[in-house]
């Protein structure tokens, strides 16, 4: 073979070469598949999470024993301990009147409110505490489960110390307005209930954690009384502690 027919060889491979090359490029650039994007797709009822429910005072307003009321006539307000425990270097009512009461004024002590206001929730009123004797006047802690009634559904059995820890829990307690206080004395949900008609739902909650959590029991007239006031909020559930 002549030199040149070599040439004409090579010339003719090295083309080949390079078009096999740019025939594969274009294939690799313009024939890779598509995506398409997965939809998410909605849930069926069987993969819904369950709501639970077990919070819910509705719910747990069901665990309470219901019975009729003893009678009471022993009750003293000692049965539950005199007065207020200790909180730091005041006392429970202190400790309150903290959590509840907004634009605070606290004493040199630390603790003792001595203006601010509160925001009933049982008239749902802004209460003005200018000092110290303004809060004292205008604000009491109210029992939410009045201890009278405590007494008569089921504390007399509690030993001393429980009825002591009844007496000062936070879950029990809330500032208000000295004047709904004293009306409302020792009255169950049946017999009174806040004339701020926005608190009724939480108030009742409150009352069957109480109740719940001190193994307290219930009257027939409370329970309807209580069961009235959730069907207007059937998703109110218990406070935390």
């Amino acid at each position: 073979m002549s030199k040149q027919k070599k040439r004409q060889s090579w010339f003719i491979l090295i083309v080949s070469i390079i078009l096999l090359c740019a025939i594969l490029y274009w294939i690799n650039t313009n024939s890779s598949p598509s995506i398409t994007p997965i939809k998410p797709t909605k849930p069926s009822n069987s993969d819904q999470v369950q709501t639970n429910d077990s919070d819910l005072a509705s719910t747990n307003l069901e665990k309470l024993r219901v019975a009729n009321p003893e009678s009471g006539q022993d009750y003293e307000r000692a049965n539950f301990s005199s007065g207020w425990a200790k909180w730091r270097s005041c006392n429970v009512r202190q400790k309150i009147l903290n959590r509840d009461i907004v634009n605070k004024k606290i004493a040199s002590n630390g603790c003792t409110v001595i203006g601010g206001q509160l925001i009933d929730p049982y008239t749902g009123q802004t209460i003005e505490l200018a000092n110290k004797s303004a809060v004292s006047r205008k604000v009491q802690i109210d029992h939410v489960v009045a201890l009278g009634n405590a007494w008569r559904t089921g504390a007399r059995y509690l030993s001393p110390d429980e009825r002591k820890q009844l007496a000062n829990d936070d879950l029990e307690l809330i500032a208000v307005s000295a004047t709904a206080n004293q009306e409302k004395s020792d009255m169950d949900a049946s017999e009174w209930l806040p004339s701020n008609n926005a608190f009724h739902c939480s108030y009742v909650a409150r009352q069957i954690a109480v109740k719940i959590k001190y193994r307290l029991w219930i009257t027939a007239k409370e329970k309807t009384a209580m069961l009235s006031v959730l069907k207007t909020c059937p998703e109110q559930k218990l406070p935390t502690q």
